[in-house]
């Protein structure tokens, strides 16, 4: 633990942005390094109907406003009236010290939270091609942030940084090897999520945290991670968001075959493909209804069912790879949308994995926190995840050790 006692007393912000929203977190800087929150919400909708929403940290509403007025142009016309919205919310004697970025892509580079300069700004704008859904929008909040606030201080944390740790044989594909020396390699990603997984095991029952545990991530965008002693070992997402399960609207792992054959074929472009794979696949391209996981459940389509089964076979097939790769299983934890919420998709995985020890007891899985395995199972655990903290922590860290703040 580095000493954090130099620190001034403040408040830190969290900012996680995607192509239409916002989420943000602010933080009570606490002593010795300690964080606590304030108040967190999210302006949704930007680009169609904006609004803003947020709670305090006991749960009562603090703002629930159409923000369509202002919205004139996506995010970063957005974000200064944010960022003043926030700090007029913050404490008088909390005053802003940094803020904390949920980066998606850090590439070869950079694999740990890291202070934004401009060299670490035009590396950011540099790996965009890697992660076009993403990238694009944490640059545009630190761009604006940058030139709003110039002296407040920006933390960058990454989300493959936590699977830098993935031995070579689980991170190479098996292409030409200037190709893999050019970044052509498994990155993996929810790699903030993964990390405050490992810490909570690590804390809460470290016999498990020192075995092999699957992870799975389970929301609107999923993966799941093998860990080996509380580090990543492999994981589902590789180069980029797209590989592993069916997502929302992602495909998942495809055939190459299948591009160069829609290219040849259809003639697709690149930006069509983008557009095809990254948003219109997935849970919406197979039930061609919805990418809501609580719709297709309730309903009677016999697509929307078919979504459903290819979703859970899928996650337990990468559960069941993961096992292999990390040399077999001592426990799993659910977490994300889809995984601490999902009663009845917890339960179909895990049927599919009835051959590796794991069974659910109804009623534990039914209540859906804590343990929810039976007791003649292995350990299956649901864990609310919180990438919010695990940026908070790394940005008191990189101002301690930078004598920021």
């Amino acid at each position: 633990m580095l000493d954090t006692s130099s620190l001034k007393r403040g408040s830190l912000l969290v900012l996680n942005c995607g192509s239409s929203s916002v989420k943000f977190t602010a933080f009570r800087l606490a002593k010795a390094g300690e964080v606590a929150p304030l108040f967190s919400g999210q302006l949704s909708g930007i680009g169609t109907d904006a609004r803003l929403s947020a709670r305090s940290a006991d749960g009562g509403v603090i703002a629930n406003a159409s923000w369509a007025d202002r919205d004139t142009g996506g995010v970063p016309v957005l974000l200064p009236d944010l960022l003043a919205w926030i700090e007029t919310h913050l404490p008088s004697d909390l005053p802003l010290l940094a803020a904390g970025h949920r980066v998606v892509h850090g590439g070869r580079n950079l694999h740990r939270p890291a202070i934004i300069t401009d060299d670490v700004l035009v590396e950011l704008e540099n790996l965009i091609p890697l992660a076009p859904l993403h990238q694009p929008q944490s640059v545009a909040a630190i761009k604006v942030l940058k030139e709003s606030r110039p002296d407040l201080p920006q933390v960058a944390c990454f989300d493959t940084a936590f699977h830098h740790t993935q031995p070579l044989v689980c991170s190479t594909y098996a292409i030409p090897r200037h190709l893999s020396e050019a970044g052509v390699h498994r990155y993996g990603f929810h790699g903030l999520s993964y990390e405050y997984i490992a810490r909570y095991l690590g804390e809460t029952l470290p016999e498990l945290a020192k075995g092999r545990v699957v992870v799975a991530h389970l929301g609107n965008g999923s993966s799941l991670c093998g860990l080996k002693g509380g580090v990543s070992f492999d994981s589902s997402m590789g180069f980029s968001v797209l590989e592993g399960v069916p997502m929302g609207t992602r495909c998942g792992s495809l055939d190459p075959g299948v591009i160069i054959y829609l290219m040849r074929k259809f003639e697709m472009t690149a930006d069509e493909l983008e557009r095809l794979l990254y948003h219109q696949s997935g849970l919406l391209g197979i039930s061609g209804v919805s990418n809501d996981m609580r719709v297709l459940e309730e309903s009677d389509d016999p697509h929307c069912k078919l979504a459903v089964e290819i979703f859970c076979l899928r996650v337990a097939k990468e559960a069941a790879s993961l096992a292999c790769s990390i040399g077999g299983l001592d426990g799993m934890v659910f977490t994300a949308g889809i995984g601490e919420n999902g009663t009845g998709i917890r339960a179909r995985i895990c049927a599919h994995l009835d051959w590796l020890g794991i069974r659910l007891d109804p009623a534990r899985n039914a209540a859906g926190t804590g343990l929810v395995s039976s007791d003649a199972s292995l350990p299956v655990r649901v864990v609310p995840t919180n990438e919010e903290l695990m940026i908070a922590l790394h940005t008191v860290d990189l101002l301690a050790s930078q004598s920021i703040g």
